[in-house]
C-alpha cells in the first residue's frame, strides 16, 4: 500500500513538474522578468498577410505612428485632465461635441452647483440614487455653460474621452496616423502615460470580399485575458477575435523587440521581434469574384418574378472534392437595394434540402439491405392512417434505385423508411415509429456529412437543426429531406464524400504557411463512410444519369461528364415577426461534381425562400441551375 501512494504521489509530483516547466513556461518566465529586471517592448509587428492560393495578397497591413496613453496605476482625475490638456496644444484633433458634457462636470467641480442642498439631502436619505443624481446634473448643463469652453477645451475634453474609453488596462488610441512633426513634439513633451507606436491595421485588398470570413483582430477580450497572458502574451496586445483571424492566430501573430533597461536607462536588445508567418489559403481569388458576380446578377433576376417578396439571399460553395479544397463560397443578401455579405450563414445557418438527401436515403436502403443494385417499384402514392396522400412530384412509371435518384422519386425514398421499420407498405396502414427508426437514416446521413459538425477551420460552426418528434409522418418527410435542416457546409462535405467513392474529408480553407522558411501543408482529416463501394459508384452513376437526362439536366454542361441532384423544399416563415409561421415558402438547392468519375470540382447552391407556395407552381425561377451551370464553366475554363 506504502509503495502504491508513493507511486502516486510521485507522478502527482512529476505532473507538477512538467505543467510547470511545459505549460506554463512562458506566464512564469514572464513574471520573472518582470521581477528581477526593467523590460520594455518594443513596436508591434505586423500580422501574416492572408493570400490566395496563387500567391494574391487578400490582407495586408499598413503601419500608421499612432499617440497612444497607458492609463498609469493609480493616476487621478486631475492628472489625467492635466494629460489631457497637454495634448490638446499639440494634436488638431476633431472635437466629438458629445464628450463636453462629460468633461464641464469633470473640470466644473463635478457639478455640484447643479444640484441643490434639498437634492442632495434626498440623496443622503437614498430615497434617489447616484445616478440620479448624475442625470440631474446633465439635464441641467445648458448649451451656454457649454459656450464657456473653448476650443482647447473642447480638444482636451475629446481627448479625455479617447484616454477613459474601453477596458481600464487598454492602450488608448489617441491619434492615428500622426506626421513626423508632431512625432517629434510630443517624444520632447514627454507627458505621463503618453507614448508614440506603430500600429499596424488590417488592409483588404478586395475590399468586402470574404471580410466577414477574415475575421476581425482586437484587444484582448477581459474574459481571455488569462489565456493569452499563459500562452506569452502581453495586455495590450492585438489578436484574432473571430474566424480565420482566431483559428490562426498562432500562425498569424507577430512577436515585438523586447529590451532591457540599462542602469544608464539605455535599451538593450534582448529579443528581436518579428513579423507574422503568411498563410495560404485554398480561395482562388478570381473564383471568389467570378462566383460573386453570378449570385448577384442572379438574385436580381429572380427577384423579377412574381412572389418572390421573401427571396433576398443565396450561398454558394466550389471546391476540390478529393482534398476538401474550398476554391470560393459567398454567401450575398440583398438588403435595401445593395449587396452585404452573408458568408458565415455558409456555417452558422441551415436550411430544409429537400431531394438532395436521396443519395443518402438510398444508401440507408443499401445498408439495411432493404434494398439492392436494381431493385424497382412501380412508383406511386403512400397513404398512411391519419396521414394526407404523399407522392412524388409526377408518376414516374417503373423505377430503379438509379431512376429513383436520376427522376427523384418520392415514392421510393417512401418505401425505404417503412421497410425500415420492419413493416411491409399497405394502403391506410397505421406505422408506428420510434427514435431508432429515424436514428437508422440520421446515423447514415452522418457517415456523409450532413446533420455534424464538418470541421471546417472556422471557429464557432454549428450543425443544421435535428427534429425532436417522431411519427410516421415525419419519418417519411426525413427520406426526402424535408425535416432535419443542414448547413451548406454540412452539403459541401456530403456531395465530396459521394464524390470521392466514400472518403469523408473535412472542407478547409488553409492551403499552406511558411516557418523557418519550410512549407507546412495543411493536413486533411478524413474518414471512410461503412458504404460498400459498389453502392457508392452506383449513386454516382445515378448522378450522373440525373444530369444527362433526370431531374439535374442544365446544372453542368454535358461537356464537363458531371453528376449531380436538384433538392425543393417547403418552408415556412414568419413575415410579419410576430412568432407565428404563417407563410409557405420554397427553397430550391443543387448539389453536384465533375467528371464525375475522376471529380475536379464541386459544387453547391443554394435559394432559400425562393419563391412564395401558392396555388400555381413558380418552381421554373432556375438561379441555383444558372449559378451552377455558370460557376462550374468558369473554372473548368480558367484551369
Amino acid at each position: 500500500m506504502k509503495k502504491v501512494l508513493l507511486i502516486i504521489v510521485f507522478c502527482i509530483f512529476f505532473g507538477r513538474i512538467v505543467y510547470l516547466n511545459i505549460y506554463k513556461k512562458d506566464y512564469y518566465n514572464n513574471i520573472y522578468l518582470e521581477k528581477t529586471n526593467r523590460y520594455v517592448w518594443g513596436e508591434s509587428a505586423p500580422r501574416g498577410r492572408i493570400l490566395d492560393k496563387n500567391g494574391v495578397v487578400l490582407v495586408d497591413n499598413k503601419g500608421y505612428k499612432s499617440i497612444m496613453y497607458t492609463k498609469i496605476k493609480g493616476i487621478s482625475v486631475k492628472d489625467e485632465v492635466e494629460v489631457s490638456y497637454k495634448l490638446a496644444n499639440i494634436l488638431d484633433i476633431d472635437v466629438i461635441d458629445s464628450t463636453l458634457k462629460t468633461f464641464y462636470l469633470i473640470t466644473h467641480d463635478n457639478g455640484k452647483n447643479l444640484v441643490s442642498d434639498e437634492e442632495y439631502k434626498l440623496y443622503d436619505e437614498r430615497k434617489i440614487t447616484s445616478n440620479d443624481l448624475i442625470k440631474l446634473k446633465y439635464s441641467r448643463i445648458t448649451s451656454e455653460m457649454l459656450d464657456e469652453l473653448d476650443l482647447l477645451d473642447k480638444k482636451a475634453a475629446t481627448i479625455y474621452d479617447k484616454m477613459n474609453k474601453g477596458y481600464s488596462y487598454e492602450k488608448k488610441v489617441i491619434l492615428k496616423d500622426i506626421d513626423d512633426v508632431i512625432y517629434s513634439k510630443i517624444i520632447e513633451s514627454n507627458i505621463k502615460g503618453v507614448s508614440v507606436e506603430v500600429l499596424f491595421e488590417r488592409v483588404y485588398n478586395y475590399g468586402n470580399t470574404l471580410r466577414d470570413i477574415f475575421g476581425n483582430v482586437s484587444y484582448i477580450r477581459e474574459e481571455e485575458l488569462n489565456y493569452y497572458l499563459d500562452k506569452g502574451y502581453s495586455r495590450n496586445d492585438l489578436v484574432g477575435v473571430s474566424y480565420l483571424e482566431k483559428e490562426y492566430e498562432d500562425i498569424l501573430k507577430g512577436t515585438k523587440d523586447l529590451y532591457k533597461v540599462e542602469n544608464d536607462n539605455t535599451l538593450k536588445l534582448i529579443k528581436e521581434g518579428k513579423k507574422g508567418n503568411d498563410i495560404y489559403l485554398t480561395i482562388d481569388i478570381n473564383v471568389q469574384k467570378e462566383l460573386e458576380s453570378i449570385i448577384e446578377k442572379n438574385i436580381l433576376k429572380a427577384k423579377c418574378y412574381k412572389h418572390t417578396n421573401y427571396f433576398s439571399e443565396s450561398y454558394a460553395i466550389v471546391g476540390e472534392p478529393m482534398t476538401g479544397s474550398i476554391l470560393a463560397l459567398s454567401g450575398r443578401k440583398i438588403l435595401d437595394d445593395k449587396f452585404v455579405n452573408v458568408n458565415t450563414n455558409i456555417i452558422n445557418n441551415s436550411y430544409t434540402v429537400g431531394s438532395i438527401v436521396k443519395m443518402a436515403t438510398v444508401s440507408t436502403g443499401y445498408k439495411y439491405g432493404i434494398i439492392d443494385i436494381g431493385t424497382s417499384v412501380i412508383d406511386g402514392c403512400v397513404k398512411l392512417n391519419l396521414v394526407p396522400l404523399k407522392c412524388s412530384y409526377k408518376r414516374l412509371g417503373k423505377i430503379d434505385d438509379l431512376t429513383a435518384i436520376s427522376k427523384s422519386s418520392n415514392y421510393y425514398q417512401f418505401m425505404i423508411a417503412i421497410n425500415s421499420t420492419g413493416n411491409k407498405y399497405k394502403y391506410d396502414m397505421k406505422l408506428d415509429t420510434n427514435k431508432n427508426d429515424f436514428n437508422k437514416f440520421r446515423n447514415t446521413f452522418k457517415e456523409y456529412g450532413l446533420g455534424s459538425i464538418t470541421g471546417i477551420d472556422l471557429p464557432n460552426e454549428k450543425k443544421g437543426i435535428t427534429g425532436s418528434l417522431y411519427n410516421s409522418d415525419l419519418l417519411l418527410n426525413l427520406s426526402i429531406g424535408q425535416y432535419d435542416t443542414y448547413t451548406p457546409i454540412e452539403l459541401f462535405q456530403y456531395v465530396n464524400t459521394i464524390a470521392s467513392n466514400g472518403s469523408r474529408i473535412n472542407p478547409h480553407l488553409l492551403n499552406k504557411y511558411y516557418k523557418n522558411n519550410n512549407i507546412v501543408n495543411y493536413e486533411v482529416i478524413s474518414n471512410e463512410i461503412s458504404l460498400d463501394k459498389k453502392y457508392l459508384y452506383r449513386i454516382k452513376d445515378a448522378m450522373h444519369l440525373g444530369v444527362n437526362s433526370g431531374t439535374s439536366r442544365g446544372y453542368i454542361n454535358k461537356i464537363y461528364n458531371g453528376a449531380g441532384k436538384t433538392g425543393t423544399s417547403e418552408t415556412f416563415i414568419d413575415t410579419d415577426n410576430d412568432g407565428v409561421m404563417d407563410t409557405k415558402t420554397i427553397s430550391i438547392g443543387f448539389v453536384g461534381f465533375a467528371p464525375y468519375q475522376d471529380p475536379k470540382y464541386s459544387v453547391v447552391v443554394l435559394a432559400p425562400n425562393i419563391y412564395e407556395k401558392l396555388d400555381k407552381d413558380y418552381s421554373k425561377i432556375y438561379i441555383t441551375r444558372y449559378i451552377s451551370s455558370a460557376i462550374m464553366k468558369f473554372v473548368f475554363e480558367n484551369e
